[in-house]
C-alpha cells in the first residue's frame, strides 16, 4: 500500500506539471489588466487560457493519474482515464439526476451532484481506476469473433464499464460523502492560522512517504470546498463570484513563501558551515545548488532529501518550522500563492494579483525564517551531533578488519572475492550466493553484520541492503567470475582472520583500455520502438543510480530489440536478457532486456546474434515476447549502458522523453 501511494505521488506530479502554464497566463494578465481595472482583449484572452487548464483539473487528474500508474504509461491507460471521467461526470450531472429522479425542477437536485464534474477526488478516482484496468486488460486475447477489441482497445470499455459500477454506488453515497469532506474543510477553515499551521507541519513531514499529495488535494483543490490554488489564481473573477476572500484566500500557499525562498537555503548555510573542513568544498556545491533551487523556483526535494534520512531529527524540526510560518502568515492575512511551488517565479507572479493580501509583509517574514532556520539547524546539528551532509563518518576500513590471506596465483576476480567474502562475514553469514548481469545477489543471516566500507574499498560500485537478509553487490559485467570465486570460498569454508594480513587497498577502478580510439564519436539509437527515457527514470536503483554507467533506455512498443550501435558481440549472457557489445572505438556496452529479467531464465528471449559477430546499428540482436515479461511481474525497459565510463569525455542526449523509431539517435559519446 506504501509503494502504491509512492507511485500516486509521483503521478500526481504529471498533471500539476501543468498548473505553472495557468499561473504565468493569468499572471501576466493580472499585471498588464491590473487586476481587471485595465481589462483587454489581451488580458482575457489570457485569463481564458488560464482557465482552460484550472477549469479542468479533475480531467487532467484523471488523464494523468491514468497515465502515470499504468504498467508502461501507455496512451491508452490516458485514454481510458479520459473515458472513465466523462462517465460519472455525465451519468451524476444535476439534469441527468433529475430526468432519474423525475423531478420537476433542477434546483430540487441534491447540490452535491453539482460538484461532481469540478471535484478533483473524482478525477483521482476514475485515473485510478483506468491505470487499474489497463494493467489487467491490455494483454487480453478475445476470441476471433471479437478480436478488434484485444489488448488496449479493451481498456477503455473496461474503464467505462467499471466506471458505471462507481456512478451506481455514487448515486447514493456522494451526497454523503460530499457533506462529510465540506464539513472537514469548513472545521479547518475555522481553526483559521491555528489550521493553517498544523497543514504546514503535516504537509512537510508526509513528504518522506509522498502521502503529502493527498493532503494537499484537500486544502489546494476543490475537494473539500477549500480550492485555495483554484479560488486565488481566479483573481478579480474569484472576488466577483465570491469564491475568494482578501486575506483568507492562499492562506494554505502563503506561508511557504517565507520558508522555501529564505528558510530552507539558511537551513542550507547551516549544515555547510557545520562540514568538516575538508568536505566544505563537496558541500558548498552541494548545498548552494539545492539552496537556490529551492529560492528560485520552489523546488525543495533535493535539498531536503540530503538531510531526511540521515539527520531526521533536523527534519522534523523543519516541519515544525513551515507550520510557524503558515500560521504566521495565516495570523496576519498575509496572502500571496502559487501554481507550482513557493519559489521567486510564483511570488513575482502573485504580486499583481488582487486576491493578495500585504504580500511584500512575506518577504519580512521570510529574513525572520531566514535567521530562526540558520540559529535552529546550527544549534540541533551541534547539540545532536547530526550526520548532515559534510559530517559523515570517514568511508575508511578498519585496520583489524577481518579478511582472507591472498597468495601469487589469484587472479583479480579472486583476489576482489577474497575481500567481498571477508567484508560480509565469511560462510557464518552466507546463506545463498547467486548473481544477475552486473550484482552480486547474496542471501545472508544478518545484513547489519556487513561491513560495507570495506566491500567498497573492495571496488564494488554500490550496495543495495534490501533487508535483514538480501543485499545486492553491485560489481560490473564481469560479476559471474566474482561470483564464482566467491562460491569457492564458500564451498571451501575458506576461514577469515581477525586482521587483515595486508592493509585495505584502494578501490579498485576500471583501466581505460589500449585500444580506445581518442577523439572519435560514436553514435547510439534507440534500441527498439517505444518511449526514449533517461536511465536516472529505470525503477531500479543500480541502473538509475548510474552504478554501472551512464546511458539510457526504451520502453518498448513492441518485441523487436535492435543494436544500437555499430561494433562486435562480445559476450551473450546464458540467460539471453543482456548482451554485451565493443563499439568500432572501444567502448564497451551493455544491452540490457527488462529489469529483473534474469529470474526468467531466458525464456522471453530469443537472440538473433552471436558472439565475435560484428553489427551494424539497427541490426537485429533479439526478440522479446514483452507480454511474457509484464505477466511474470517484471518491467519491460530496454537500457543500453556504457560499462567503461572512464573512457568518456562528452555524451550528449538527444529526444530524451519522446516516443522513438529505433533508427533515432539518442546519444552521441565522444572518448577521451
Amino acid at each position: 500500500m506504501k509503494n502504491y501511494l509512492q507511485r500516486m505521488g509521483r503521478s500526481l506530479m504529471l498533471p500539476v506539471a501543468v498548473l505553472p502554464a495557468a499561473a504565468i497566463l493569468i499572471g501576466i494578465a493580472n499585471w498588464v489588466g491590473n487586476g481587471d481595472s485595465n481589462a483587454n482583449v489581451f488580458t482575457i484572452f489570457l485569463a481564458a487560457g488560464g482557465g482552460a487548464i484550472l477549469n479542468n483539473l479533475p480531467l487532467l487528474f484523471a488523464v494523468g493519474l491514468a497515465l502515470g500508474m499504468s504498467k508502461d504509461q501507455d496512451g491508452a491507460a490516458a485514454l481510458a482515464g479520459l473515458v472513465a471521467f466523462l462517465v460519472p461526470k455525465t451519468i451524476l450531472a444535476p439534469a441527468s439526476i433529475q430526468a432519474m429522479q423525475g423531478l420537476s425542477d433542477i434546483a430540487e437536485v441534491n447540490p452535491a451532484f453539482g460538484k461532481i464534474e469540478g471535484n478533483v477526488l473524482i478525477g483521482i478516482i476514475a485515473g485510478l481506476i483506468a491505470a487499474a484496468m489497463y494493467n489487467r486488460f491490455h494483454n487480453v486475447k478475445l476470441p476471433m469473433a471479437l478480436s478488434f477489441f484485444s489488448g488496449k482497445r479493451l481498456v477503455p470499455i473496461m474503464a467505462a464499464t467499471a466506471m458505471m459500477v462507481v456512478s451506481a454506488i455514487l448515486y447514493f453515497v456522494w451526497p454523503a460523502v460530499f457533506t462529510v469532506l465540506v464539513s472537514f474543510g469548513e472545521a479547518i477553515s475555522k481553526l483559521g492560522w491555528v489550521g493553517a499551521g498544523l497543514y504546514g507541519f503535516f504537509n512537510r513531514l508526509l513528504i518522506p512517504t509522498g502521502l503529502h499529495h493527498a493532503l494537499n488535494s484537500v486544502f489546494w483543490f476543490d475537494v473539500a470546498n477549500i480550492n485555495d490554488i483554484g479560488n486565488f489564481l481566479g483573481g478579480a473573477k474569484s472576488l466577483a463570484n465570491g469564491t475568494a476572500v482578501i486575506g483568507k484566500t492562499g492562506m494554505y500557499q502563503a506561508g511557504f513563501f517565507p520558508v522555501m525562498m529564505f528558510g530552507l537555503p539558511a537551513g542550507a548555510y547551516a549544515i555547510y558551515k557545520n562540514a568538516r573542513p575538508e568536505r566544505r568544498k563537496a558541500t558548498a556545491s552541494l548545498m548552494l545548488a539545492a539552496g537556490f533551487a529551492s529560492f528560485f523556483t520552489g523546488v525543495t526535494e533535493p535539498l531536503e532529501f540530503s538531510f531526511m534520512f540521515v539527520a531526521w531529527p533536523l527534519y522534523v524540526l523543519h516541519a515544525a518550522f513551515t507550520g510557524i510560518s503558515l500560521a504566521v502568515a495565516a495570523f496576519f492575512h498575509w496572502t500571496a500563492g502559487f501554481a507550482f511551488s513557493a519559489g521567486l517565479v510564483d511570488y513575482v507572479l502573485s504580486l499583481k494579483n488582487p486576491v493578495a493580501n500585504q504580500p511584500l509583509m512575506l518577504l519580512v517574514e521570510g529574513l525572520v525564517m531566514a535567521v530562526i532556520y540558520y540559529f535552529g539547524f546550527n544549534f540541533a546539528i551541534k547539540k545532536f551531533n547530526l550526520m548532515t551532509p559534510g559530517r559523515e563518518a570517514d568511508d575508511t576500513v578498519d585496520e583489524d578488519t577481518a579478511g582472507v590471506e591472498t597468495d601469487a596465483t589469484d587472479d583479480k576476480f579472486m583476489i576482489q572475492a577474497k575481500r567481498i567474502y571477508a567484508a560480509i562475514g565469511g560462510k557464518d553469514n552466507i546463506k545463498v550466493i547467486d548473481n544477475c548481469t552486473t550484482r552480486l545477489r547474496l542471501q545472508l543471516e544478518d545484513t547489519a553484520n556487513v561491513n560495507q566500507p570495506a566491500i567498497k574499498a573492495a571496488g564494488a560500485a554500490g550496495i543495495n541492503v534490501l533487508d535483514k537478509t538480501n543485499i545486492q553487490i553491485i560489481i560490473g559485467t564481469e560479476v559471474q567470475f566474482v561470483a564464482d570465486a566467491l562460491k569457492e570460498l564458500y564451498n571451501h569454508n575458506t576461514p577469515i582472520a581477525t586482521s587483515a594480513p595486508e592493509p585495505a587497498a584502494a578501490p579498485v577502478e576500471a583501466p581505460v583500455d589500449s585500444d580506445i580510439n581518442s577523439g572519435e564519436t560514436d553514435v547510439f539509437y534507440a534500441v527498439a520502438n517505444g518511449e526514449l527515457i533517461d536511465i536516472e527514470n529505470v525503477d531500479d536503483p543500480t541502473f538509475a543510480q548510474k552504478m554501472l554507467g551512464d546511458g539510457y533506455a526504451v520502453v518498448p512498443t513492441d518485441g523487436k530489440i535492435v543494436a544500437p550501435v555499430d561494433g562486435t558481440i562480445m559476450t551473450i549472457f546464458p540467460t539471453k536478457h543482456a548482451i554485451g557489445i565493443k563499439t568500432t572505438n572501444g567502448l564497451e556496452v551493455l544491452v540490457h532486456m527488462g529489469i529483473d529479467t534474469v529470474e526468467l531464465n531466458g525464456a522471453p528471449f530469443e537472440v538473433a546474434v552471436e558472439e565475435g559477430q560484428t553489427i551494424k546499428h539497427g541490426d537485429l540482436l533479439a526478440t522479446v515476447d514483452l507480454d511474457q515479461i509484464v505477466a511474470a511481474g517484471k518491467q519491460t525497459a530496454m537500457m543500453v549502458i556504457i560499462t567503461n565510463m572512464p573512457a568518456v569525455a562528452y555524451m550528449k542526449f538527444n529526444n530524451m522523453g519522446q516516443s522513438v523509431q529505433a533508427d533515432t539517435v539518442a546519444v552521441k559519446a565522444t572518448t577521451k
